[in-house]
């Protein structure tokens, strides 16, 4: 795989990440919680065969992490959670009453915040209360749940165990105590090590650990002692995320010193020493920023063109209705975007009216949806075959995207892609900047300039 990493430099800018189009940016507060009650129910009747994810977000934490951009609440307060499990439970009889919840649930995932703040009795409470509302779990479903090694012990693993849970992602970051210092997420490889040891003794199938270049003191030869350790604990996967620094989003990102950041050539250097070691060491390397034994599903769905990305990651379950509960949790249909409100006052006063806690929605139009397509297959499996898209929607692609391919030429120039008449197919230097490929395509772009991305590399 030959990447060009002087072309990463230079043609690196702000944009989306893409994982949905259009982006959470174009999500309005018009899609009420009215509009998703009728998106529900008319994909129980348009749509019925298609399955369910769900994504439960537990927002709590005990201290802040100054890289996060998740949305969560700093507490120590024990009634805090078990009051948010009460609104929980609240949120699924309302979902209840709003569709089908006997349909097939191929995937679920614990996220936050930090999911192991809530202790194992809680944990168990919760799950329970998802399978009494959702009952038809597929016996191949993937069962996620993100943890933090500083809150994971025994008694939490036992109720993973017992409700069938099978991937655990670990947040990592970095083993640097000095970058941890500066990010304020004190973790030492002894901890880590434990918690992998205790999810492989009680059968977890597949592990992942998250990773993220360009924080605060970081360098190569630092990153590189980070990838040596994690590799010595033999994750399934690893995710390799470039910090984004949006302080203007995330007010904790204040508290890093912007001079501390490494410079972006520093961070190309970073990238190109990460992907060569990994390649070098049994990975594979999937979509932009996934990394994959190859017997892992992942690596299998990419070589099939069967990848997937949605707000969880990479899946291989193709494509699925994603049901969002809790704080904040986005929700996805066949036509529709949600996200459940912020604020938890807001979140709570819904719950106590009766109605679902709609913050924000989108319904795609017909051109949403094409383009939904052709973005998504560029961002999962680096390659658009038009006669796929055209059977779906009955267009002629080459008609339909004259302006876009034009537009491509330029990146075809630049060895970024191959043009044929019949497909956009990605060059692994492309595949690095998907993300500038997939914006040609992004009707939004244009119309809102004054929005900020971080940048693609």
């Amino acid at each position: 795989m030959q990447i060009d990493f002087e072309k990463l430099a230079k043609y690196s800018k702000p944009g989306p990440r893409y994982t949905s189009y259009p982006t959470a940016n174009e999500f309005h507060n018009l899609f009420d919680h009215y509009k998703f009650r009728e998106s529900l129910q008319r994909t129980d009747t348009t749509y019925s065969n298609v399955p369910l994810s769900l994504y439960v977000h537990l927002p709590f934490c005990k201290s802040a992490c100054y890289f996060c951009g998740c949305n969560v609440i700093y507490t120590s307060k024990e009634d805090k959670k078990d009051r948010y499990i009460q609104y929980l439970q609240k949120e699924l009889r309302l979902l209840a009453d709003s569709m089908n919840t006997q349909r097939e649930v191929v995937q679920f995932h614990f996220g936050g915040g930090t999911p192991t703040f809530f202790d194992a009795e809680q944990l168990d409470t919760i799950f329970t209360m998802i399978t009494a509302t959702f009952p038809n779990f597929s016996s191949h479903c993937e069962i996620s749940c993100e943890i933090d090694p500083r809150h994971f012990n025994e008694e939490q693993m036992l109720i993973l165990q017992k409700n069938g849970f099978n991937r655990i992602s670990f947040g990592l970051q970095d083993f640097d105590s000095y970058v941890q210092k500066y990010i304020n997420r004190i973790q030492p490889l002894r901890l880590v090590a434990e918690g992998v040891e205790l999810a492989r003794k009680y059968g977890i199938q597949s592990i992942n650990f998250d990773l993220i270049y360009g924080l605060p003191y970081q360098h190569i030869k630092g990153f590189q002692q980070t990838l040596e350790l994690a590799l010595s604990l033999s994750p399934d996967r690893l995710a390799i995320f470039n910090y984004a620094h949006v302080p203007w989003i995330k007010k904790t990102m204040r508290k890093i010193d912007e001079s501390t950041l490494p410079q972006p050539s520093e961070k190309l250097k970073i990238l190109k020493n990460t992907i060569t070691f990994l390649t070098n060491n049994g990975y594979e390397m999937i979509g932009m920023d996934h990394f994959a034994k190859p017997n892992d599903e992942l690596c299998k769905a990419q070589k099939n063109g069967k990848l997937r990305r949605n707000f969880q990651g990479y899946t291989t379950k193709g494509f699925s209705q994603t049901i969002g509960i809790g704080l904040s949790a986005i929700g996805e249909g066949v036509d529709y975007y949600v996200q459940n409100f912020k604020d938890m006052g807001q979140y709570e006063k819904a719950l106590d009216n009766n109605i679902l806690p709609t913050a924000l929605g989108y319904f795609l139009n017909l051109d949403d949806r094409i383009r939904k397509d052709v973005i998504m297959n560029l961002m999962n499996n680096a390659k658009v075959n038009f006669t796929d898209i055209e059977k779906i929607y009955n267009i002629d692609f080459q008609v339909y995207f004259s302006n876009e391919l034009d537009n491509l030429k330029s990146m075809q120039d630049l060895e970024l892609l191959q043009l044929t008449p019949k497909s956009i197919e990605v060059t692994p230097t492309g595949a690095m900047l998907i993300r500038n490929i997939a914006m040609v395509f992004d009707a939004y772009l244009v119309k809102n300039k004054t929005q900020q991305f971080s940048k693609t590399i």
